[in-house]
């Protein structure tokens, strides 16, 4: 067999530790983002999922995804007035102040009007 053949033992073996170096690479740098600080602003680790809690009337709802707080969205039951926490806020806040829930409104397609 050609020394040049990629099937070469010799080949093999550096592309085995190429694949070994890129995945400590990706390892590396998914750590490093996702302890990342940005100083002055409210963090949350976005590989980490939210548990949302929602006050729906009258009620306290959840732990919900945030695929459950779309379907409430959409189905009318949070508003942008809806007091709304996750792990990580100091206090109860209205959905629509908050980023990472103010964000799904804006996920709805908007509804044409019924004539």
């Amino acid at each position: 067999m050609n020394e040049d053949s990629f099937f070469s033992i010799n080949k093999l073996v550096e592309f085995g530790m190429s694949i070994a170096v890129a995945q400590q690479m990706v390892k590396t740098m998914n750590d490093a983002m996702s302890n990342m600080k940005v100083p002055g602003t409210f963090q949350s680790n976005p590989l980490q999922q939210k548990n949302f809690y929602a006050v729906i009337n009258g009620n306290q709802q959840g732990p919900m995804s945030e695929s459950e707080m779309t379907r409430l969205i959409i189905e009318g039951y949070i508003t942008r007035e809806t007091f709304v926490w996750f792990p990580g806020l100091p206090s109860w806040n209205l959905a629509g102040s908050i980023n990472d829930v103010n964000k799904l409104f804006g996920l709805i397609q908007p509804q044409p009007p019924i004539l």
